[in-house]
Parts: structure tokens; C-alpha cells; sequence
């Protein structure tokens, strides 16, 4: 799936908004999970309302594809109700995804948000890993070294933690570190699933949202009923929900595929400058809302993930093709010599 050759002015558009959206939504969830004042809400009921927007969005942008109303029916049709095989198949990620989400809750419910979008880089490695187990993929040694250099940075970044002061219910950093492990694990996994998917069939992008969405409403509520179901019952669906919550839900389900759109559109190297910009973002908005107190060790921590993710987005040199010019320029030579 190569990069679609577009305007710089529309890279930087992505760039901006993918950056934004980030940095947004995690300080956001910080705020309604910690400081935001009235009842709190049940995070299962939120990560369901999202996949529900995530469908209707998808659904959209298929019926803007598909240019009918009638094909569209016919689309989902054909790859929705008459193919319950491909629904199991995307019903892996759906899960997976659901376990990740929740645990963003979690881990933004015990962690900083500028500590959690550093230690979430994670991501990174976890994913390189799955893309060689899964996809027989090779990496260069500069990116073997990125990710060394990242899991230092985080090493660092969580050996003393910055403390934020302004936080007024109790925390369990150990809780939240643990969440953002299996997050991440998740999140590598998921990602490199749904590209093997992705690529195994020339299905719309749109098709297999819809598919994955749809399983992912039915997993969601699965766990509303199985973790808050009680209180759900008792309290209301929407209870605790405000302005900010709301907020949050709208960011993780526009974020979600806002990343589509980015990866058809931006290369590896603008969306490591996404990533360490989102960390600075994360960071200052953490200091002001928070009150942070950055340390010596975290900011030292951060600059080698900033600086790792920029060398792991790199592009490969292809010497494969260097060797065969060179052999060429050699062949000739020698003929003119003889």
C-alpha cells in the first residue's frame, strides 16, 4: 500500500490534525477521569458510544465511495449480511481493540497524560515485532537501534515519573503502567492483523470497518453488561456524562479514522514528527492543566523517544538496486577496457 502522491499543503493538514487529535485526546480523558468535577462515568459505556459513531462514520464514507444509495445497500449486502465469514475474521480485532480501549481508560485514570503518550510509544516495538512475525517482514539496523533507543527513553521516563499535583483522586502508577503493557500489546497486534486482512483482498478500507465496527459494538456492550451491567442498570447509560465526556467519545471515534486517512496519505517520517509533537503538546498541556512537575529523567526519557521515532520512520536504503547500478557501471568499464 504505497503512499498516494499528494500536495505538501495537505501532508501538513494531516500532520497537523492527526497531532491535535492525539494530544487532545489524551489530556481530555485525563481531565474527565481525574480533575473534571461531578459523578464519574462507566469508560465501557464510552468506548461503545465510539464504536457505535465509528460505524455510522464508516457507513458514510462508504456511501461517498460508492456514489448510490442503491450500490451502497448492495456493498453492505453482500459483505455484511451474506458473509458472516469475513464478520468472525474481523471479530479477532474487534476484541482486541476493545481490550486496548479500555485500558487507555485505565492507564489515564492512574498516569499522566504526558507520561502515557510517552510510554505508549511502546506501540512502536510491539508492532515492529508482529510485522516480522506476521507479515515476514525485515527491519534495518538503524530501526533495531530506534527501538532500543525508545524502550531506554521510556525506561527512564517511568524509572522517576514526572508527579502532577493537581490531581485529586488516588492513583496506582504500577496499575497504570500495566494497563498501557497491555495496551500496547494490543494495539501491535490489532494494527498488523488488520493490514494482513487489509491486504489479503482488495475490499474498501470502508467494508472492513463496517465489519470490524459492527463486532465491535456487540464486544462493547458485552462488556457493559459484564463489568458495569448493575450499575448501568441502576444509574443509567449515561451517567456522569458531560460536555467533556462527550468531547472525548467524539475524539476517539473521529482519531480512529482520521488514521486511514493518514496512512494513505503521509509517510513514516511525518507521522514520527506527529507522534514526538504530540508528546510536547501532551506535555505543556500537562504542566498547565496539572500542574506536572517535569524531572531531569523525563525529560531526558522523552527527547529519546522523540528522537528514536524520527529514526525509526526513516526510509530504507534500497541497496539492492545501488549494487546492481554499480555492477553495471563496473561491466561497462570493462568493456572498454577490452
Amino acid at each position: 500500500m504505497g503512499v498516494e502522491k499528494v500536495s505538501v499543503a495537505f501532508k501538513l493538514y494531516c500532520l497537523t490534525v492527526m497531532t491535535v487529535v492525539a494530544a487532545t485526546y489524551t489530556v481530555a480523558m485525563r481531565y474527565t477521569r481525574t480533575v473534571s468535577s461531578g459523578d464519574l462515568y462507566f469508560s465501557t459505556t464510552a468506548v461503545c458510544i465510539a464504536e457505535v459513531f465509528k460505524l455510522l462514520l464508516s457507513t458514510g464514507m462508504l456511501a461517498k465511495e460508492s456514489g448510490s444509495l442503491t450500490k451502497l445497500v448492495s456493498t453492505i449486502k453482500e459483505h455484511v449480511f451474506c458473509n458472516p465469514r469475513e464478520l468472525l475474521k474481523l471479530s479477532v480485532p474487534s476484541i482486541v481493540y476493545a481490550i486496548q480501549n479500555n485500558m487507555a481508560f485505565l492507564a489515564l485514570s492512574n498516569l499522566d497524560a504526558a507520561i502515557y503518550q510517552v510510554t505508549y510509544q511502546l506501540k512502536i516495538p510491539c508492532t515492529a515485532l508482529c510485522m516480522v512475525l506476521m507479515l515476514r517482514r525485515t527491519l534495518s539496523r538503524l530501526q533495531w537501534f530506534a527501538i532500543a533507543m525508545l524502550c531506554g527513553g521510556v525506561t527512564l521516563v517511568q524509572w522517576k515519573p514526572a508527579d502532577a499535583t493537581k490531581v485529586p483522586v488516588e492513583q496506582n502508577p504500577f496499575v497504570g503502567f500495566m494497563a498501557i503493557a497491555i495496551a500496547v500489546l494490543c494495539s501491535g497486534f490489532a494494527g498488523v492483523y488488520f493490514e494482513k486482512v487489509l491486504k489479503s483482498s482488495d475490499t474498501s478500507l470502508w467494508v472492513r470497518n463496517i465489519q470490524m465496527y459492527i463486532s465491535g459494538i456487540v464486544i462493547t456492550m458485552l462488556a457493559v453488561l459484564l463489568n458495569d451491567g448493575q450499575k448501568v442498570v441502576e444509574k443509567g447509560f449515561f451517567f456522569g456524562y458531560t460536555p467533556y465526556v462527550c468531547f472525548v467519545v467524539f475524539l476517539a471515534s473521529v482519531g480512529g479514522l482520521y488514521t486511514s486517512v493518514v496512512v494513505k496519505y503521509t509517510d513514516n517520517i511525518m507521522k514520527g514528527f506527529s507522534a514526538a509533537a504530540a508528546i510536547v503538546l501532551s506535555t505543556v498541556a500537562s504542566v498547565v492543566l496539572f500542574e506536572l512537575h517535569i524531572t531531569s529523567t523525563f525529560a531526558s526519557g522523552a527527547i529519546l523517544v522523540c528522537v528514536s521515532i524520527y529514526l525509526y520512520g526513516l526510509p530504507k536504503q534500497d541497496t539492492s538496486k545501488l549494487s546492481v547500478k554499480d555492477s553495471d557501471q563496473e561491466s561497462k568499464q570493462k568493456l572498454i577496457s577490452v
